[in-house]
Parts: structure tokens; sequence; C-alpha cells
């Protein structure tokens, strides 16, 4: 393999890496500087909830109750710590995920390529890129390989530039992207200082555009938030206009705003998507927007790459047919002269530092199997770059004695159209391509032609070439990608093979791994055909689409798109980018992928392994199922709070302020860690992955599981109000009332817990569920109401009184009824299902 020493280019050393360091820094753009806790705290200081405890807290001290301020300035300071906690968490999370979507940069140091985070580059570096790279700093060509840059992110102009070191515009720019060849370049500019880096102040007022159900989960608490406004004023006015009493009266309103803030919600959603991205993040799923993990579950369609993706992407050299001779033989040394010509001019034909893994093989098949290693005596003279349908690329080399070399390599179709044969021949060839696609190989033709002088042809194909023969190479496919295939079928889930290889090789390929519906094929030039309305309709019905380019790529998943499909899209070439960006969810391929198709994705897998796609597919829909368990949770639970609240305010009961602001505080401490820690931990419910995909719309909730949630809380509350008028006809104080009706819903709240970790399975199902979190969460609660019980300092301190057994045993069996009726309706459901 040729080295980039050969060209004479050392790079910098370990001891001149840490000078320039010093002097110009990191490469890194910095402009405005977060300060995150100061952000949150600012935040926190701004939600409802925080602003209700603050007014209470004040009346409280204003009205000489001490106590009860102290324990509302308390509940500040907790609901504060547990908010900066969630955030905190969050954050980290989303910092993780945002270090491993850093790029990596190519650099020589010390006369060694190594790869390093483009972030510890530094002026003076030798730096490497590469068609798909993402340029990541200001630099000075000094060699390059066919090289062109789009530079549409700084000019505008969509078109790439060639350039090279001995043009007058050898300069690559930080940000723009390699559309092709390879260059090495002298690092000129770093960081803030970089052309991008000078204009990219204009890059911080961009803000990312909320979700489907961001928005809606925003617009409900905004309403909720609205509503409670509009009862708190009116409550406060009916109290006031009956009392004369300001402050007690806008106790009372207090009161009944807090309860029904479900400021729970905006939480558990940020915490479920952030924690749910840092969890794919453990099992090499890295998610570069937390908005994806939503979309994740409602995938429909799968467009999957077959190199890389379906196959090992190894393309290891594996047979050479040599026209001359009529044979086909394995590619392994030694070899007859005529076999070796082939090999020599197929390497002549690559990079002269190849990239491509094709290339590479030739290269190192080459150092293996040549006797003689010309690389070191020859030097690239002129190059025509990959082009033409169906492409080719010519290089031109010569040495020291003006003796040339000119070798040409493509698709096997090229190389015979500029050639001069017989018909016996083309006919052979073609039988050649028939068997070899049908064993599964990728195949090459390779050309060699002469001419003198320097007055070049513009286009390649106008030198005369000879045929040499074809050079063919096996890319295996993935061991476990049957069984993959098979789980996204069980799934629900459908998966089209798009690749821009030949129909016969990719037909080999899915026959191997028994890929469905394979026999239902179209080529790229055949749908280009088609109009919109006929590919959409085609495009459902087709299952592997060969000789794909771009263009086509992206109408395929339009098409998709059009059908209201929710199309995900595996890629890792700078060919795949448009139909990464315009699939619901792009998949970059984490090692093999280009920097082009890791930018345009949304999604990347570490180890290049489809099976982690199951994986992301199954932990998206645990992920949105557990987070609407927990909203239907809040709702269900904040319904009683509202209403037992309200009512004996409204009615005038016997004990219209049953609760205080201080007890609706502690109702929702005890539920915040339910919804936000115990049902983000619950594993997935075992028929998870049997289930269709869920559409994917802007409704987060249908009305049935909306109308559900609804009567849990009804039921709650009838329970809870059942009791208070239970106490009142037994002619119990307004203290014993009042416990007996907070009992009620501390018991229904531990209830509705375990009932709602499956809307399907029983409680005795999910009770082998495990989440370590359940007992932890629910023992806490139990104590909590122990101490509320029978620990005078807080029994008092909350106006409660300790209950004798029967008082009891009559609230926890209102609590347990007013929940537990939802079994029965899970069991008719699974009755219905058999």
């Amino acid at each position: 393999m040729i080295n980039p020493t050969d060209f004479g280019i050392h790079g910098l050393s370990d001891e001149a890496v840490k000078q320039s360091r010093k002097k110009h820094g990191k490469n890194s753009l910095s402009y405005k500087k977060d300060n995150s806790f100061l952000d949150a705290l600012k935040s926190i200081a701004q939600e409802p909830m925080v602003i209700l405890l603050i007014v209470a807290s004040s009346i409280y001290f204003i009205t000489g109750n001490n106590g009860d301020g102290i324990f509302m300035a308390s509940a500040i300071i907790l609901v504060a710590s547990i908010s900066l906690y969630q955030d905190s968490k969050s954050r980290m999370a989303l910092e993780k995920l945002k270090n491993l979507t850093q790029p990596n940069s190519q650099v020589i140091r010390n006369g060694v390529v190594m790869e390093i985070p483009s972030e510890e580059l530094v002026v003076g570096d030798s730096l490497m890129v590469e068609e798909g790279n993402t340029v990541p700093a200001d630099g000075t060509i000094v060699h390059s390989n066919d090289f062109s840059v789009n530079e549409s992110i700084l000019t505008g102009e969509s078109l790439s530039v060639f350039k090279d070191a001995t043009k007058l515009d050898n300069n690559i720019l930080g940000g723009t992207t390699v559309a092709s060849g390879l260059a090495i370049a002298t690092v000129t500019e770093i960081g803030n200082e970089t052309r991008l880096g000078k204009i990219g102040k204009s890059l911080e007022g961009i803000q990312d555009e909320k979700t489907p159900l961001e928005r809606q989960i925003s617009s409900f608490v905004k309403n909720m938030s609205i509503w409670g406004g509009i009862i708190f004023l009116l409550v406060w006015g009916i109290n006031y206009f009956q009392s004369k009493e300001v402050l007690d009266s806008l106790l009372k309103a207090l009161t009944l705003a807090m309860s029904i803030l479900p400021e729970e919600i905006p939480v558990a959603f940020t915490t479920f998507m952030a924690l749910g991205a840092y969890r794919l993040m453990k099992m090499g799923i890295v998610v570069k927007h937390m908005k994806t993990v939503e979309s994740l579950g409602s995938a429909t369609v799968i467009c999957a790459d077959k190199t890389g993706t379906i196959t090992q992407n190894r393309m290891e050299l594996a047979k050479l047919y040599s026209l001359e001779t009529g044979e086909t033989v394995a590619a392994e040394g030694p070899l007859n002269s005529s076999l070796e010509h082939l090999l020599t001019m197929a390497m002549w034909a690559s990079e002269p530092i190849p990239f491509d893994p094709m290339e590479k093989s030739l290269h190192e098949a080459y150092g293996n199997m040549v006797s003689v290693d010309l690389r070191p005596l020859y030097k690239m003279v002129h190059e025509y770059p990959l082009g033409g349908k169906p492409p080719m690329m010519t290089h031109l080399s010569e040495n020291s004695v003006g003796e040339r070399i000119i070798a040409s390599k493509g698709a096997p179709e090229a190389i015979m159209a500029v050639s001069q044969l017989t018909d016996a021949q083309k006919n052979k060839i073609k039988d050649i391509l028939t068997n070899l696609g049908r064993e599964g190989y990728r195949m090459l033709g390779v050309g060699q032609a002469n001419f003198k002088g320097y007055d070049y042809p513009k286009r390649q194909q106008d030198f005369e070439f000879s045929f040499l023969g074809i050079v063919a190479f096996y890319d295996p496919p993935k061991e476990n990608i049957s069984q993959v295939l098979k789980d996204f079928d069980l799934a629900g889930i459908k998966v089209k093979l798009v690749t821009g290889d030949n129909p016969t090789t990719s037909m080999a390929i899915c026959k191997q791994i028994n890929f469905p519906g394979y026999e239902k094929n179209m080529t790229g030039d055949e749908l280009m055909q088609l109009n919109d309305e006929e590919l959409q309709q085609k495009v459902m019905a087709t299952q592997v689409f060969t000789r794909m380019y771009p263009e086509a790529k992206l109408r395929i998943v339009n098409a998709i798109k059009a059908n209201n499909e929710v199309v995900a899209m595996t890629g890792d070439g700078v060919n795949d980018g448009p139909a990464l960006k315009a699939s619901h969810i792009g998949i970059a391929m984490g090692k093999k992928g280009t920097e082009i198709a890791k930018q345009a994705a949304s999604l990347i897998l570490v180890d290049d392994d489809l099976s982690k796609m199951v994986d992301a597919i199954a932990m998206g829909r645990k992920i949105y199922g557990n987070l609407k368990k927990a909203i239907q949770y809040i709702i269900s639970i904040h319904i009683p709070i509202i209403l037992t609240v309200f009512i004996p305010l409204a009615l005038g009961w016997a004990y219209p302020s049953i609760f205080s602001p201080s007890h609706v505080i502690l109702l929702e401490l005890i539920m915040g860690p339910t919804c936000s820690i115990i049902y983000e931990n619950e594993p997935m419910e075992k028929n998870t992955m049997i289930k269709k995909p869920r559409p994917f719309t802007t409704t987060f909730f249908k009305f049935r599981e909306l109308f559900t949630s609804i009567l849990q809380g009804l039921a709650i509350t009838v329970g809870s109000l059942s009791v208070y008028q239970y106490a009142v006809f037994l002619d119990h104080n307004e203290a014993i009332t009042r416990t007996m009706v907070f009992m009620v819903l501390i018991s229904a709240n531990i209830f509705l817990t375990l009932v709602n970790r499956s809307f399907y399975y029983s409680i005795w199902t999910t009770l082998k569920y495990k989440n370590n979190l359940v007992p932890i969460i629910i023992g806490i609660t139990l104590v909590l109401a122990v101490l509320l019980l029978f620990v005078p300092p807080f029994t008092q301190f909350f106006q409660f009184e300790t209950l004798n057994g029967n008082q009891l045993g009559i609230s926890v069996l209102a609590g347990m009824l007013s929940v537990l009726w939802y079994e029965f309706v899970k069991g008719i459901k699974r009755a219905g299902k058999k």
C-alpha cells in the first residue's frame, strides 16, 4: 500500500503539535457562552407552579403562618432541585451524544496516518480529506487525486469545484464537503479563524423546530395554564365576595390553580426523550436529535443500501478474468503474465492513495501477487475522474524516462463501449458477467490505451482502449442479516433494497439471504421513466431497486412518503446524502459511512449493524409507549385532585377548604417521581414488536385513550368524594375527613401506578416486569403515609389526625376499588383478542 511519506509528506512531530496548539488553540467554533445552570434556574423561576408556590409562601408569612410558609419555601427548593436534577440529567445525556457525533479527521503525524477528533487539529497539520468528508479546517493542498469540493455552504454555488496543488485556488475551506477524490492539505486556519468561523456568528440565532408531539404537549400545558388562570380568578372572586378576606380567598384560589397545572408533562417529555437517546447511545445507536426518538416507533418502511448494510463492505478481490486467455481464476498468487498484467492495470487505474474499498483491495492484491512493485517509480501526470453512464475512470502515469501507463476501469459495459471488440468477444464477456453476477460478485472492467504527446483528449472515452478483462470482488452478506429481515417483518415493517449494483449481483445476494419479494425489481433508468403517480403505485409493489443513483434514490423516498408511510433510509456514501435527508429517519453507518452521510442522517449505527435498527425501533416504541403511560397517569391523577379541591368549595360542602396549598404540593411531590422515574424505567411490553407501527400523526392521544384517562380520574374522584361524604355522615371532624380523603388519593395513586403499567396485560403480569424503581418509589410513598398518620409533628403540621383501623381500611379500599375496576376492562380486551 502506498504511504503518504512516499510523496514526501511526514506531517508534524508531537512537539510541533503541542507548540501549535499552545499558539493557536483548539479547532472549535466558540461564540456565545451558555451558562446552563443559570439558564435552568431562570427557566424554573418562570414556571407557573413555582410562581404560585412563591405567592402562597409569601401569603403564609404575611399572615403569620410561618410553619406553612417554611414548608412552601422548602417545597420551592425541592421542586427546583428535582427540576435541576432532571435538567442536568437530560443535558448530560445530550452532551455525551453531542461528543459522540463530533467528526474525526485523518492527519499525517510523525510519518503515520492517524485518526483524531477534528477539535484536535492544529495549524500546520497535514490533513487528509476524501470523498464524503466535511473539511474540518482551512488549508492549502499539497497533493490530490481527482479532488473536487462542494463549497455551497460558503458561496451558494451548488456545482463542485476541482482543485489541486498546481491551481491558483489551491485552498480547502472548513465546512465544505468533498465531492470526489482525495487531498492532503496543510492546515492554515482553525476554529474561529476559518472562513466559516468568521461568518459563523449568524448560526447562533438558529433554533430547532419543535416536533408535532412537542407542539401538542406545549399547547396542552398552555391551555391548562390558561384554564387554571381563569378558574383561579373566578374562585378568588367568589371567595372574596363571600368572606371579604383578600389573602384567605387568594390562598383558596391558589390551591385550585396548583391542582390544575400539569407541570410534570413537559418535564416527563424532555426526560423520556433525552434519556431514551442516551440509552440508545449505550446500545451503539447515536441519535443526533431528540426528536428522532419520537419518530422511531412509527417506521413502516426501511430502504436498505446493499453495500455495508446488507453486506459486510469488505470488497475483497475474489476473481480475475483475462480476455486474452479466456480463463477465470481465483485472485490468489502466483498469476500468469496475462492475469498479472490485468491486475497491474486495474491497480494503475486506481487512486495512488486509495480510499475506496475496491481500490484498497486492488492495491493490496498488487503488492502481494505482483513480483516487481513499480509504484515508487511512476507518478500520475493526468487523470479523468469517474464519470459517464455507466461510469469509468482513467489515470495516466509516467516514470522518469517518459514511459507511460494509461489504465482505465469502471462498469464493464463502459469499458466495452470504448474498446475494439468482436461480437464473439462481446458475447463471451457478457456470459462471464452473467455467471459471476449470479454468484454475487461485483465486477469492474479493465482497459489499457496508448497515447503519445501531451495534447490529451478532452474525454476519456476518446482514447482507443484494449479490453483486458474483469476484476471481480465479493462482498459477503452479514451473518445476522436473515434474522434481521425476519424481525422487521414480524414488527410489520417492510424492507426495500436500494443499491447502485447491477441486477444480477443484487439478485444473487438477495437469494442468499432470503430477501422477501426479491423477484420484483426495477432499475434506476426504468424508475426515472415513470411519472410521480405511476411511481407512487409501483414503489410499494417493488422490493429491490438496482443501478440506483442519487436522483433515483430521492424519488423512491419521496414516492414512499407520498403513500403516507414513515420511511427510514440507510446509507453510507456521498450519493446517499439527499435520500437520507429526505427520509423521516436517515440512518448512517458509523464505521464505513462518509461525513456527508452522517451529517444528513438523523441517527448513526456505530458498528454498521442493521440489527441495531431493530433495537432502535423497539426502543422508540417502548419510549413512546411509556411516555403515553406517564401522561395518561398525570391526567388521571390530576382530575381527582382538581375536583376534590373544587367541588366542596364550589358547592359549599361542610368542609369547603378540605385541602390547602400545602396538601396539594405534597400530592404533587408524591406524583412527580412516579411519572418521570417509574414509567421512564419501565421495560418493553412483550407484544410491542409484534404490533403494527403506530401512525405518524400530529395526534398524541386517540380519543379512546384520553377518554380512558378521564374516566379513571373521575372514578378516583368518586372514590375520594364518597369517603368525604361518608366521613361527614358519621360526624367526623374536618381533620379526620381530610386525612381519610388524602389517604384515598395516596392509595389510588399507588394502585394507578401499578394498573397503568399496561393497558392490556393484567396487574399480575406487570408485577413480574423488571423495574427496581417501582418498589422503591411505592415504598417511599408508604413511609410518607405512615409519617403523616402516626408521627405527631407531621400529623399536626398538615392538620391531619391519626385514623383508626376502620377509617384507614375504608380509605384504602375506596382508593383501591376506584382504580382496580380497569382490570376488568383489560380482561375484556384480552378476551376479544383470542
